[in-house]
């Protein structure tokens, strides 16, 4: 009897015992993900330099993640994927041009100031980045535009991060005209070129309404208004909220192990007309698709207990990567993305890591372009 007992044991608890480990050992490393696991090679003339000559002339990869289908479509294919009582999110925050230049006091040498933030409107002090840093210290004056805007370094942030008042008499809207006149819109720096005219429309979505953002979100480039409208006839609900993009969302990862990684705060706002249409398409089971990784990680901020979106306003700093195990959004639409990048490690939490690499590899092999002015894929 103790002999049929080990024999049945055998047979029974051993190929058990092996899956539990097997799986455990799956398990702990996808729990253990790497930051160089996101490292693939990108050929630098698929970085999108400009947009396409329309909106919806993008291409789109179409990607269903149950089945593994992969379709390979247009922008303008959205009007026959999205259907009635879908629900479309969208970002309206609007980029500011951030990036002046002006020259330090006494050596006149260059200066790259990039505007992050306003910190405090009244004392006019903003929250800057400045290049070359090292030339940049408290109490140096810089000036703009032949010294008709001079502003002071009141603070270190960061090694690169500084806090400048601007020297300013005028009233706060005329200082906010010198600023736009002056700025330039801030295009990536992987974009080889200085920006232009064109760029003052295309490096904004149509939708753009409450000032903020440093960075667009550029999937949301793709639509156009006369889509929108086409959508919005059809049934399919569109709900605004805000996530002002700061230049943490792309900023380099230094840590190895992603848990250590944080992402800097960004401003963001989900109002109860966006909670209801969310909510509603929950109910009804609907398509939610986020138009992009900052709609996605606004309203993965936003939710309840009850895994409804609630109104909220505050700042974030959720980091999306895997295991991520549910989200309220069923579907995202985003842009193919730079190796070794947080945007491109919440797409892995989304639609697993190895079919993730191997749609890469297939973007890649296909020319599409990458990157905010890039193409699109539309994960289902």
């Amino acid at each position: 009897m103790p002999f049929l007992w080990g024999l049945t044991s055998a047979f029974i608890f051993a190929p058990l015992l092996k899956f539990f480990r097997t799986n455990h050992k799956k398990s702990r490393n996808f729990l253990n993900m790497k930051l160089t696991q996101f490292k693939y090679d990108l050929p630098p003339n698929l970085i999108a330099q400009t947009p396409a000559k329309h909106r919806e002339d993008a291409k789109l990869m179409v990607i269903e993640r149950k089945t593994q289908k992969i379709k390979h479509k247009k922008i303008k294919d959205l009007l026959s994927i999205f259907n009635e009582g879908d629900a479309m999110v969208i970002n309206n925050t609007r980029v500011f041009p951030a990036r002046m230049y002006g020259r330090k006091e006494k050596t006149g040498a260059k200066i790259e100031v990039f505007l992050m933030r306003e910190l405090n409107r009244q004392a006019r002090l903003w929250d800057v980045l400045v290049d070359p840093a090292r030339k940049i210290r408290v109490g140096n004056k810089l000036y703009f535009g032949e010294g008709a805007l001079v502003a002071e370094v009141v603070d270190n942030t960061t090694s690169r991060g500084r806090t400048i008042r601007f020297l300013y008499d005028g009233t706060d809207n005329e200082l906010r005209e010198v600023l736009y006149a002056m700025g330039e819109t801030p295009i990536p720096k992987y974009i080889k070129r200085k920006p232009d005219e064109n760029d003052v429309e295309r490096y904004q979505t149509v939708y753009a309404k409450v000032e903020g953002a440093v960075a667009a979100p550029s999937s949301g480039l793709h639509l156009s208004r006369e889509m929108l409208k086409r959508l919005e006839i059809k049934g399919v609900n569109i709900a605004e909220l805000t996530l002002h993009t700061s230049l943490g969302t792309f900023r380099q990862i230094e840590v190895e192990d992603l848990t250590k990684h944080k992402m800097d705060a960004e401003y963001f706002r989900v109002d109860p007309d966006c909670a209801r249409i969310v909510n509603k398409a929950i109910d009804d089971k609907k398509m939610i698709c986020s138009i992009g990784t900052t709609s996605f990680r606004a309203l993965e901020s936003s939710v309840s207990a009850s895994n409804y979106i609630k109104p909220t306003e505050g700042w974030t700093n959720i980091f999306v990567h895997p295991p991520y195990e549910k989200s309220v959004s069923n579907a995202l639409l985003t842009n193919f993305h730079l190796p070794k990048t947080s945007l491109l490690i919440l797409v892995t939490a989304f639609m697993g890591y190895d079919f993730t690499m191997e749609v890469y590899k297939m973007a890649i092999k296909e020319k599409y372009r990458f990157a905010t002015y890039g193409d699109a894929m539309l994960i289902m």
